[in-house]
C-alpha cells in the first residue's frame, strides 16, 4: 500500500482523480503498477509525492489543446498548466505517461491531428476514446464518432498507423505508431469493435461497490459484506460470484443506444 501520506492527502490534492494498484504476472514474474488518473491541473506541484510513494504510471485526461474549448468543457482554466505538467511528467524516469482524450462530433474532432502530432517528439501514448453514454454526460449519438473515421482522418494528416504488437494481451486500446514518431496513439473503441472478450478489468467503488463492467449497472456492496463482519474468503467468494455472473459484453446491452437507455451511474463516480 503507498504511504499513509498519500491516502490522506491525494484526493484533496489532485482534482478529480483517482488512484489504483495492481499486480501483473507475465513468466511468472510480478510487476507492480500504481497509477494516478488525474485531469493535471496540478500535476507538476505534486509530482515529488507520487515520485515518492513509487506511482509509476501517469494518465491525464485531456479533451481538448484549445484554451477556450477546455474551458468549456472543463469549466476551469489551466490548460497551460496541463500542458506544462505533461512535459514535466515525461521527465520522469519511472514514469510512463498517456493522454487520455474523449472525441466528440463538433466539439474536438477537428483537434485529432494536433493530439497525434504531440507523439512526434514525446515519448507518450495518446489515447483517442469513443463516446461512451452514462448519466450525467448529456449522451448524444449525434456527437458519437467511431474509431474508424477517427484513424482515417489522424493517417491522412501524419500517414499511415502501424500496429505495435508487443505489449499487455489484456489491453483495451488498440495501440499504434506514425512512422517516425516516438509516442504512439491509442484508440479505445468500447462502442463499435468492442474488447470484452479480453477485458480483465474489475472496479471497486469510493463507496465499496465491486463494478464487473462499466456498462452494467449491477453492483454488490462488498462494503456492506465487511460492516456485517464477512471473513476475507466470505467476501472473495462475492467477488468470483460477481465475475462468473458477468455478461458476455456490452454490460448485457445490445449496443451504445441500448447502454444510453439504461441507467448507470456517472463515470467520475465510478472512478477510471
Amino acid at each position: 500500500m503507498p504511504p499513509n501520506h498519500l491516502s490522506t492527502h491525494a484526493f484533496t490534492l489532485f482534482t478529480h482523480t483517482n488512484l489504483h494498484s495492481h499486480w501483473r504476472t507475465r513468466h511468472h514474474s510480478f510487476r507492480r503498477t500504481l497509477a494516478v488518473t488525474t485531469n493535471g491541473l496540478l500535476l507538476k506541484r505534486k509530482l515529488p509525492v507520487l515520485v515518492n510513494c513509487n506511482v509509476n504510471k501517469v494518465n491525464i485526461s485531456l479533451d481538448s489543446l484549445v484554451p477556450a474549448k477546455f474551458e468549456l468543457i472543463t469549466r476551469s482554466r489551466g490548460l497551460d498548466r496541463v500542458l506544462e505538467a505533461i512535459d514535466v511528467a515525461l521527465a520522469v524516469p519511472q514514469f510512463t505517461v498517456k493522454l487520455n482524450c474523449v472525441v466528440m462530433r463538433g466539439i474536438n474532432d477537428d483537434e485529432l491531428s494536433d493530439f497525434a502530432k504531440l507523439t512526434r517528439d514525446r515519448d507518450l501514448e495518446v489515447r483517442f476514446i469513443e463516446y461512451m453514454p452514462f448519466d450525467g454526460n448529456r449522451w448524444d449519438d449525434a456527437r458519437f464518432l467511431d474509431f474508424q473515421t477517427m484513424r482515417d482522418h489522424i493517417e491522412s494528416q501524419v500517414g499511415p498507423l502501424i500496429p505495435v504488437t508487443e505489449g499487455d494481451p489484456n489491453e483495451t486500446a488498440k495501440v499504434l505508431r506514425a512512422e517516425g514518431h516516438l509516442g504512439k496513439i491509442g484508440f479505445i473503441s468500447s462502442m463499435t469493435n468492442q474488447f470484452c472478450g479480453s477485458c480483465n478489468r474489475v472496479r471497486i467503488t469510493a463507496d465499496g461497490n465491486i463494478k464487473v463492467c462499466l456498462f452494467d449497472n449491477a453492483e454488490i456492496s462488498l462494503r456492506d459484506y465487511m460492516r456485517r463482519g464477512a471473513s476475507d474468503e466470505d467476501i472473495a467468494e462475492v467477488a468470483r460470484a460477481a465475475l462468473r455472473r458477468k455478461a458476455y459484453a456490452l454490460g448485457g446491452n445490445r449496443d451504445r443506444h441500448d447502454i444510453a437507455r439504461s441507467r448507470n451511474r456517472p463515470m467520475i463516480t465510478i472512478g477510471g
